[in-house]
C-alpha cells in the first residue's frame, strides 16, 4: 500500500500547488485555491506517519518536495520555450502557470517545514499513546504543522502584496480552515488508517 500512499500524498500536493496561484475571496475573507485539495494532504501525510512511521514518512515528504521543484522548473522550461505562431495563449499560460519564483519557493519551503513538523509531532505523540488517542496525535500534529505550513507560505509568497489586516485575515483563515477541515474529516482518517493498518503486511501493533 505504500506505494500508492505516495502517489496520493504526491499527486495532491501538485494539484494544490496549481491551485495556489488563484487568490479567492469570500466576503471579507481570502484564501488561495490551494485550499480545496491542500488539507488531504495533511490526512494522506498522518496516514504515512501513523502507519509507516517517521523514517517512511520523511522519504515521502522528500519525494513529493522534489517532484514539486520538477513541476516549477517544467513549467519554468515551457513558459520559456518560444510559442508557436498560431498558438496565441502565452500571456494566459503565463498568468496561470507561469514559474513564480516568490510562489514557488512559498510552496516548496512551507509544505516542507510543515509535512516535517507534522510528522515528527505525530510520531512523538505515538511513542507515548501507542495505539491510544489517535484523535490526539492526528489533531495536535495538524495544529503544529499546518501552522508552520501557513504562515511560512503566506509569509513568503504573499506578504507585501497583502498587508495589514487583510494579510492578517489570510493567514488566519487559511490555518483555521485547513485544521477544521482534517477535524471534521476525522472519522474519514481514522476509516482509512485503520483500513491500511489492516492490509498491510509490515505494520506491527504496539502495546
Amino acid at each position: 500500500m505504500y506505494p500508492y500512499v505516495i502517489a496520493i500524498f504526491a499527486a495532491l500536493l501538485l494539484i494544490s500547488n496549481i491551485g495556489a496561484v488563484k487568490l479567492i475571496e469570500f466576503g471579507p475573507f481570502i484564501t488561495d485555491g490551494g485550499a480545496f485539495l491542500f488539507p488531504l494532504v495533511y490526512i494522506v501525510g498522518d496516514v504515512l506517519s501513523e502507519v509507516y512511521g517517521l523514517k517512511a514518512a520523511r522519504r515521502a515528504i522528500f519525494l513529493a518536495f522534489g517532484l514539486s521543484i520538477l513541476a516549477s522548473l517544467t513549467f519554468w522550461a515551457v513558459q520559456a520555450a518560444p510559442p508557436a505562431e498560431s498558438w496565441g495563449n502565452q500571456a494566459a499560460f503565463e498568468a496561470v502557470l507561469g514559474f513564480l519564483p516568490r510562489i514557488v519557493l512559498a510552496s516548496v519551503c512551507g509544505f516542507l517545514v510543515g509535512q516535517l513538523l507534522n510528522a515528527y509531532v505525530l510520531v512523538k505523540i505515538k511513542e507515548r499513546t501507542d495505539e491510544k488517542a489517535l484523535w490526539f496525535r492526528l489533531v495536535g500534529s495538524t495544529v503544529v504543522g499546518e501552522f508552520a505550513d501557513t504562515l511560512t507560505f503566506c509569509t513568503i509568497a504573499f506578504y507585501g502584496v497583502i498587508t495589514g489586516e487583510e494579510f492578517f485575515r489570510y493567514l488566519i483563515l487559511g490555518y483555521f480552515y485547513k485544521t477544521a477541515l482534517e477535524v471534521l474529516l476525522l472519522p474519514v482518517t481514522y476509516r482509512v488508517i485503520a483500513l491500511i493498518k489492516r492490509v498491510e503486511p509490515t505494520y506491527h501493533r504496539e502495546g
